[in-house]
């Protein structure tokens, strides 16, 4: 499975790494190769030096674009005939940027998922929202592991949220105390071209985060609001104090 770089400064790191001509026809050039290539078989191809190629080829492999490997080059004859030589071959590694982030990888997986795991007598419809639920609930659930949260209250809810929901694109800010709104609809596009379908599917994977993370009281609800996502998390009102 590849890995998919997606987070701006992440990624903005490793497009940087590439914003080099030579190092980015270094990158290239490993690419085409796929089976791997050595620093002097990069300086021939080029037409640099080998000690400029292995320079470019380190700093790809330190940013992850690429992996190395050692054998023994074929042909090689004489003094030193024996020793391994370092290869490059492409790593697995995505590269993926969009501003405002969008998450449609997400949303297919969960399409994907619900033909595959449909019920019988289950429609595609409920399918996908119970697929929906069950992918929110695992996230919440690793969060509520990494956090140590046991059942973690209204306030404590929102504020993890807040955190979860910033690192997957959805720019939560606080509408009012009790209530997070979300800036970005990671699935902008296909909620577009079908609104009823996408945001419900959405409210569900956010509903799942919530259960997830071990709070039953704190709702993901459909607030459709212009350049919001249509998606709100809200706690229960406090009770007021008799005066």
């Amino acid at each position: 499975m590849g890995v998919v770089i997606r987070g701006v400064s992440q990624a903005a790191d490793s497009i940087a790494v590439l914003g080099e001509e030579t190092r980015r026809r270094v990158y290239l050039l490993v690419r085409a190769r796929r089976t791997g290539i050595s620093r002097e078989e990069t300086a021939v191809a080029l037409g640099i030096s080998p000690k400029l190629a292995a320079f470019h080829l380190e700093k790809l492999l330190k940013a992850g674009l690429v992996k190395a490997s050692y054998a023994r080059p074929a042909g090689r004859a004489g003094r030193g005939a024996g020793r391994t030589a370092k290869f490059y071959s492409p790593s697995d590694v995505e590269i993926e940027v969009s501003l405002p982030e969008r998450r449609y990888d997400r949303m297919a997986s969960i399409l994907v998922d619900a033909v595959l795991e449909a019920r019988p007598g289950e429609s595609a419809h409920e399918a996908a929202l119970r697929v929906a639920h069950d992918k929110g609930t695992e996230l919440g659930s690793e969060v509520r592991s990494s956090r140590s949260l046991r059942k973690p209250g209204p306030e404590r809810t929102l504020a993890v949220a807040e955190d979860v929901l910033a690192e997957n694109g959805f720019e939560p800010y606080r509408e009012e105390p009790a209530v997070v709104a979300l800036r970005n609809c990671p699935f902008h596009s296909l909620a577009q071209r079908a609104p009823d379908l996408v945001c419900e599917l959405n409210r569900s994977f956010l509903d799942g985060v919530l259960r997830g993370m071990g709070n039953e009281s704190v709702e993901a609800v459909l607030a459709c609001k212009p350049g919001d996502c249509c998606v709100t998390l809200r706690a229960p009102a406090a009770p007021r104090v008799a005066k």
